[in-house]
């Protein structure tokens, strides 16, 4: 029974806490991004490329034809999807340039931070108020 009020201890401790909460988090917000790229973003880079859909590009590693699906083609044989390799490049990329930009605004609010005098301890004091009195 001691080991499971250790665990009990252990999950709900702030760290861990705040760490389920950021893994859930983050979780969400990649599914976010992911659908902002393929939904979004790689219509309009395909649209300005001639209407091309980059998550069917891939190529044959068996001697077959690139008029199939990629999913086909996957049943078909060995294929280097470089497609849906720059499609999850792309998510990859914008998901790092965020996570960045939110470190860099935390690390700016932190500076701003006018910087407190730590308080001085009611012993230092005391030992202060003694020394200026032996110096008398």
């Amino acid at each position: 029974m001691g080991m499971m009020k250790e665990f009990k201890e252990f999950a709900v401790k702030g760290n861990v806490m705040d760490l389920a909460v950021a893994v859930i988090i983050g979780a969400a917000f990649g599914k976010i991004v992911d659908s902002v790229v393929q939904d979004l973003i790689m219509p309009l880079v395909g649209k300005v490329f001639g209407g091309l859909d980059f998550s069917n590009y891939y190529l044959p590693l068996n001697n077959q034809g690139t008029t199939l699906a990629l999913a086909e083609a996957k049943k078909a044989g060995a294929v280097l999807a470089y497609g849906n390799f720059l499609t999850i490049l792309l998510n990859f990329l914008i998901l790092a340039f965020i996570i960045f930009q939110m470190v860099r605004l935390i690390n700016k609010l932190k500076k701003a931070e006018p910087a407190v005098a730590p308080a001085t301890a009611e012993e230092v004091l005391l030992l202060r108020e003694i020394r200026d009195a032996l110096k008398k």
